[in-house]
């Protein structure tokens, strides 16, 4: 599934070519994805130019000039900027059309993303509300961390992966913060020291830092805006690693299962 590294890669991506931009029209071919494409939303965006493109948690916000685009990239989604007169493969539900005669297009073959429309603040959507702070801002710190996992039985990787404590932290970005940290994922969030913490949000801010400079993690379907894989895969100390040496101390990785997903630790540079 695509994690904040993989959305902030695809905003990146994409945004010199629809910031400022009037959307000439959009052509849905496919509506059913995890809800159904308003039938409204092609004649409310057309002719619209996109004020800014934001990301928040792992939700894209188009903004324009009345209204905004909330999509979702689910389990399988991408978006690519090409020709609008590209042939259309398989799974290209969308293509949002510019004035350009390019066209941001859509692909989803598990079809788990979304597109919706909001004529308020999408901030407020129901979707996004209640999200947590972005773990990359200055609301995410060690006294934030420390509140949340106050008393809470839950194991920390658990909590990390809870996007209304903390967002974008998907699974294998959770395990390999915890490494960086040395913590165990298993361990209670309360059981965590309060001189962890600090290490802790260095860890996840490091490791979704590291992720964006290297256009994500490939794990099946996901690409880039360009159509290549991210590399940051390629420099995973523990996901994915189980019975490989450790990159440190050449331990063998540690593979359990907590909340039916699979995560990786070493059990000896962590504890």
């Amino acid at each position: 599934m695509p994690e904040l590294p993989e959305v902030e890669t695809t905003r990146r991506g994409i945004e010199p070519a629809v910031t400022a931009r009037v959307i000439d029209r959009i052509v849905v071919r496919e509506p059913r994805l995890r809800w159904r494409i308003p039938d409204e939303l092609p004649a409310l965006a057309a002719g619209q130019r996109v004020q800014q493109l934001r990301r928040r948690a792992k939700y894209l916000l188009f903004d324009l000039e009345r209204g905004s685009m909330i999509l979702h990239l689910g389990m399988s989604g991408s978006l690519r900027v090409m020709p609008a007169g590209t042939p259309v493969l398989p799974h290209d539900h969308v293509d949002i059309v510019l004035e350009t005669g390019q066209c941001l297009r859509y692909n989803d073959p598990r079809r788990f993303g979304s597109l919706l429309w909001t004529e308020e603040d999408p901030l407020t959507h129901p979707l996004l509300r209640l999200l947590a702070p972005e773990p990359l801002s200055d609301d995410f710190d060690a006294a934030y961390l420390a509140r949340v996992a106050s008393g809470r039985k839950v194991a920390i990787k658990q909590l990390l992966m809870n996007s209304q404590r903390v967002v974008g932290v998907g699974n294998i970005y959770a395990s390999e913060a915890l490494f960086h940290a040395g913590i165990r994922p298993q361990r209670s969030a309360a059981r965590v020291r309060s001189d962890e913490f600090p290490r802790l949000v260095k860890a996840i801010r490091k490791v979704l830092r590291a992720a964006i400079r290297e256009g994500g993690t490939t794990l099946r379907d996901y690409v880039n805006p360009e159509g290549m894989p991210g590399y940051f895969r390629q420099k995973l100390f523990v996901y994915e690693r189980g019975g490989e040496p450790c990159r440190v101390c050449r331990t063998p990785i540690r593979q359990i299962v907590q909340g039916q997903r699979s995560t990786y630790y070493c059990p000896t540079c962590q504890n």
